[in-house]
């Protein structure tokens, strides 16, 4: 039998003669329990919204981009570009090219990066699901070059959806020198039309600053007529994206970078990670103040068992053996708060996530109704162990108090 761990256990949930004893435990569980809850919690809604912020760049973002390491270009027929190609889990591959624009419209202008994409670009990404309007999409045909803004830009623009007269996108002629005379023949320059349709991305970083071109169009505009920016990836369904990009870097070697979606918004994600991160630090540093209630409720306990201590002492006792009772029954408080808030914490998250309890506001005037959450174990194993590791902090010392008090007492 571990005798220190059945007195321990004992001595938890026993009447003591003095209820303050009983209140200060109870106290005690009660903030490792509130502050492990609200630690499950608030690193499952980061992970929802981790979620949620990946889910609206899935739409508009490829699987996998590739990029050059120097430059903002690379020839579209390099060899190592086109035996990239043909990989056999590549589903779909597009050329895009991204430069900065003058979009102007009869007195408005305003900067905007113009996306140059392939004819297939509607295989690679679901632009269809964030397209509004009443037309179709459609980049270009026998007539015309066509041109899809995003939701804020078309705003700025103050164009609509479908505008009478067309948008005048300008570009920098290639290695030209403007000239001060007549600034327009130092640009490039093309009428779009609106294909009646806009798209939303709910990410100001497109929604604010895109067209949407076709590859064409952007060519001519930049005079790069056989270059691209990047190379878009659709990977065949089953195909893991570490084993596809290290197959890629084999291929393509150290003069291209393999960006998955995380690192193609690396900057937006970092945020999150941070957030959480910082979140945890301050939610940790009030369960450490949480577990510093244990030390009263034991230096108590303590006083009140002190004939006990005597008496296991007199009996044979070693001194680690009556040490390691005050020890585990910090630990039973410990452990009992942990579970009892780690389950509280597990639950409401569930529910939260199939019911949607808590709501952000009125409908319609964000992305989701309610808050987005997303349970991941190891957030449980985390949460678990930061509560072990800051209650080992604060019980720590009650064993050399214990020993003290005891052999003094023992003297006396």
């Amino acid at each position: 039998m571990n005798i220190p761990f059945y007195i321990a256990k004992r001595y938890l949930f026993a009447k003591k003669s003095h209820n303050v004893i009983n209140v200060i435990s109870a106290i005690s569980v009660a903030g490792i329990a509130l502050a492990s809850f609200a630690l499950i919690c608030t690193l499952s809604v980061f992970n929802g919204f981790h979620n949620l912020i990946s889910s609206l760049f899935s739409d508009f973002d490829p699987e996998l981009k590739i990029v050059p390491v120097h430059g903002k270009f690379f020839d579209t027929g390099d060899e190592r570009i086109k035996a990239a190609r043909t990989l056999p889990f590549i589903e779909v591959c597009s050329f895009t090219l991204e430069e900065q624009a003058l979009l102007q419209y009869k007195s408005r202008q305003q900067i905007a990066i113009i996306k140059g994409v392939d004819d297939n670009f509607h295989d690679l990404a679901d632009i269809e699901s964030i397209l509004f309007g009443n037309g179709i999409y459609m980049l270009s045909d026998e007539v015309c070059d066509y041109g899809i803004l995003g939701i804020n830009l078309l705003r700025k623009m103050d164009c609509g959806a479908q505008p009478v007269d067309p948008l005048t996108l300008y570009v920098p002629r290639k290695g030209g020198a403007v000239s001060i005379v007549n600034p327009a023949s130092s640009f490039n320059s093309a009428p779009i039309f609106s294909p009646g349709v806009f798209f939303k991305v709910d990410q100001e970083k497109y929604d604010d600053n895109y067209v949407i071109v076709s590859l064409d169009l952007a060519r001519r505009l930049t005079g790069h007529h056989d270059n691209a920016s990047s190379m878009e990836l659709k990977l065949s369904e089953g195909c893991g994206i570490l084993k596809a990009r290290r197959e890629l870097k084999s291929v393509l070697g150290d003069g291209f970078r393999i960006l998955d979606r995380y690192q193609q918004q690396a900057d937006v994600f970092k945020v999150v990670k941070l957030e959480k991160f910082i979140s945890y630090l301050f939610l940790s540093f009030i369960l450490l103040i949480a577990c510093f209630n244990i030390i009263s409720s034991l230096i108590m306990l303590m006083i009140e068992k002190q004939n006990d201590a005597i008496l296991l002492k007199s009996l044979g006792a070693e001194e680690r053996t009556v040490e390691r009772i005050f020890v585990m029954n910090g630990v039973l408080i410990s452990v009992t708060g942990a579970i009892a808030g780690l389950a509280a914490g597990i639950v409401a998250v569930l529910l939260q996530q199939h019911l949607g309890l808590i709501r952000l506001g009125a409908a319609g005037n964000f992305i989701v109704d309610s808050y987005p959450v997303n349970l991941k174990i190891s957030d449980i194993l985390t949460v678990l162990l930061t509560v072990i590791a800051v209650s080992f902090i604060s019980i720590r010392p009650i064993g050399r108090i214990a020993r003290k008090y005891v052999v003094n007492r023992q003297r006396e």
